[in-house]
């Protein structure tokens, strides 16, 4: 087979692998290597002086062992099938750098013949970028569970993120539709990488020459739509995944119909919705020092597709606001909807200076769009500001869906004690 036609059927098998945005790490170019890393976003991003960073996302192979129903790549699928050597790999990651088409490598497999096997070819593969045309570009792994735990340190050193695929949600799921695959076997490789990523930084601080385990972390994906777990459920699967593991990411991928053995409705459509509202409660949890258990509970378990999470949990802790600018702390000041963490900072570094105003946040760039109904200055709101609770309800959502907001009613003052 040519190595175009591989080129086409094992980049298109990678597609729906959730690539991570950013490097997580900087690595300057050196004399006598090729490439470098950066900070700034990786797989189709821009970085911050314009440029669009890709990376040459691809399978080492999609023949595969496994039969897991959701996947396009599962043994009993009928789709052509193809295999890169690790140096043909290799041939076409330095010549697209060399054309400036990509800035790194984001590799992935199906299991040929075992887990182990697959790792190495993996390996072979990293080894030659790394050591034969000593390529010092960002390079993603997909580390293979079941895999020797030697072949997987082996991989971490040659990669700059490594990252596990936990698939599905809950275990039930994961025997319904992978049965090939336990919970047990997904888990083993995460703790091992986040035990050598701990290793890896005690012995950098002794010796800042020693080797580098995963420097930028390691990362995960689910599938979000393929079975019934509720929001609730993946937001508390998230958030111990963040807790025991250090995960820098966990990436949620809408299903695609891609097999006819995950019964789905006629009018079925990818939950594209639900995957940006969960990505939107990750970053609570990431920065914005929110819980799980905050965003969502027993009698609301799955997030509202009308506005983003962090308006909900406000409108449902009205007893939290208003938060006064001038005293507020960094934490409280996070809960503010519309207030990100730079202008929480911004907040905070400007009123050292002197009392801040509606006006003197809009001069710090604070976008008052949806933080002027959760915010006082000196004790009071921006003049003119009143708005009933349903009201509010219906201002915030249509902010995002205009066609799901009803006219505003006869507006009415929501905090009455601080106007």
């Amino acid at each position: 087979m040519e190595l175009l036609d591989k080129l086409n059927i094992l980049a298109d098998a990678a597609k729906y692998d959730a690539a991570c945005t950013s490097s997580g790490l900087d690595r300057s170019g050196r004399p006598g290597t090729i490439g470098s890393t950066m900070m700034a976003g990786c797989c189709h991003s821009f970085s911050a002086d314009g440029r669009c960073v890709t990376l040459l996302k691809v399978l080492q192979t999609n023949f595969c062992v496994y039969d897991c129903q959701y996947c396009v790549n599962r043994r009993s699928n009928d789709v052509p099938r193809a295999a890169f050597t690790p140096e043909e790999l290799c041939e076409l990651t330095i010549g697209f750098y060399r054309r400036n088409y990509i800035e790194g490598l984001f590799l992935s497999s199906a299991v040929i013949q075992s887990p182990d096997y697959t790792t190495e070819l993996m390996i072979k593969t990293l080894r030659i970028l790394r050591e034969v045309h000593r390529f010092g570009g960002y390079i993603h792994a997909k580390a293979i569970p079941g895999a020797d735990p030697l072949l997987t340190r082996r991989l971490g050193l040659l990669a700059d993120r490594l990252s596990v695929n936990i698939e599905l949600p809950s275990s039930p799921s994961l025997a319904l539709l992978a049965p090939d695959k336990k919970k047990e076997a997904i888990l083993t490789p995460m703790a091992q990488i986040r035990d050598g990523i701990t290793q890896s930084k005690q012995e950098l601080a002794v010796y800042r020459h020693a080797p580098r385990f995963a420097p930028a972390g390691q990362s995960t994906q689910m599938i979000v739509g393929a079975t019934p777990e509720s929001d609730k459920h993946i937001l508390t699967l998230t958030q111990a995944l963040y807790d025991r593991y250090q995960l820098k990411r966990v990436f949620y991928s809408a299903y695609m119909p891609v097999s006819p053995l995950v019964p789905v409705a006629e009018d079925y459509k990818p939950p594209l919705l639900r995957e940006h509202r969960l990505y939107q409660a990750d970053w609570l949890l990431r920065y914005y020092h929110f819980r799980a258990e905050e965003i969502l509970d027993e009698d609301q378990p799955d997030l509202d597709p009308r506005m983003d999470p962090k308006c909900c949990w406000a409108l449902r802790h009205l007893e939290f606001f208003p938060v006064e600018v001038n005293r507020a702390d960094y934490e409280s000041l996070l809960r503010v909807p519309g207030l990100g963490v730079r202008s929480a900072r911004r907040i905070l570094r400007a009123r050292r200076v002197g009392p801040l105003n509606f006006e003197g946040l809009k001069r710090l760039g604070v976008v008052l769009k949806r933080a002027q109904y959760f915010l006082t200055c000196s004790g009071r709101m921006m003049q003119g500001l009143r708005v009933s609770e349903d009201g509010l309800l219906r201002h915030l959502v249509s902010l995002e869906a205009p066609a799901l907001a009803a006219p505003m009613p006869e507006q009415l003052s929501l905090f009455d004690s601080a106007v």
